[in-house]
């Protein structure tokens, strides 16, 4: 009897992991750091909002580590059906890393708006390292979007969607600084503010997505259609007359009941059912299916 679900190791997409992985953390780490020094140092508004964003990406970076690797574990008896819903928890995780960076960002900017006085910000430092932030994330967003792609992973598309949050808000942070010498110290945290809502933004869409993971979100209707179209291909289905589908982690379950000519041997019903199995588990998106079969004739 077999108890848990068969396991086929994928050396192709843990080595994709790996890659993201270092790319992600070294390059939040040196971010981090660089943006750090320079705010304390210019006293921005905008780039001290870049900098916090910055660091939760460091914590979500090392959460991501232990979350991934939980994610690729074979199955076993207490997860049979293999450990892949860790991913879309782990993308949870670096929602709520971005959301926390949306407020302290928002935070920083209200206080510097608050303040009495406000002076420009220099134009030396904080242009440097928010054009050099810009550049490494365009790069991690390129690089981590067509990985995330490649192997179908929800965690490192949000991880993307966030690179790409940063990029924007680099620029809405330079925008802030050239502001605040040529046309008001205010667009200083006024940039800072607008770059916290747009953190917030993102960090609803990427909740959204990997909640939906978690809790059973179906297929669309166009992907639903693409299956029953490919069922009915089969020889020897004549109807596809119940389908079901919903996502376990990061990937779909598809439930879905045949009917067959009710004359055909148990064998040839069988070959059938292996033959949809098969079909439908080509769809890079779908792990695993499960077949019903009924006679043509069959009265529920």
């Amino acid at each position: 009897m077999q108890w848990v679900r068969k396991h086929q190791p994928n050396p192709e997409q843990e080595r994709f992991y790996r890659v993201a992985i270092f790319i992600t953390l070294g390059g939040n780490l040196l971010l981090a750091v660089a943006k750090g020094i320079v705010a304390y140092l210019s006293g921005s508004a905008a780039i001290y909002s870049d900098a916090a964003n910055s660091v939760s990406d460091v914590i979500y970076s090392v959460l991501m580590v232990l979350g991934l690797w939980m994610a690729l574990r074979p199955p076993d008896l207490s997860h049979p059906q293999g450990h892949s819903r860790y991913e879309p928890l782990v993308g949870l995780v670096v929602t709520a890393s971005m959301a926390f960076a949306g407020f302290e960002a928002a935070r920083n900017a209200i206080n510097r708006y608050m303040q009495n006085t406000l002076t420009p910000i220099t134009l030396d430092l904080p242009i440097i390292i928010l054009l050099a932030s810009a550049g490494i994330k365009v790069f991690m967003y390129l690089t981590i979007s067509r990985i995330s792609k490649r192997i179908l992973s929800p965690t490192l598309a949000t991880t993307a969607r966030d690179n790409l949050s940063d990029v924007l808000s680099s620029l809405a942070a330079f925008l802030g600084v050239l502001g605040s010498n040529f046309i008001h110290p205010l667009a200083d945290p006024i940039a800072g503010f607008l770059v916290a809502l747009w953190i917030f933004r993102n960090a609803f869409l990427a909740g959204r997505e990997n909640l939906g993971f978690l809790t059973g979100r179906g297929a669309s209707r166009e992907e639903v259609e693409a299956f029953v179209s490919a069922v009915e291909e089969v020889p020897g289905v004549l109807k596809v007359h119940h389908i079901m589908t919903d996502y376990v982690g990061p990937r779909l379950m598809i439930d879905v009941h045949i009917n067959v000519d009710g004359q055909k041997t148990l064998r040839e019903s069988h070959e059938i059912s292996d033959d949809v199995i098969r079909k439908l588990e080509a769809f890079p998106n779908v792990d695993r299916a499960y077949v019903h079969l009924e006679p043509h004739d069959w009265k529920d």
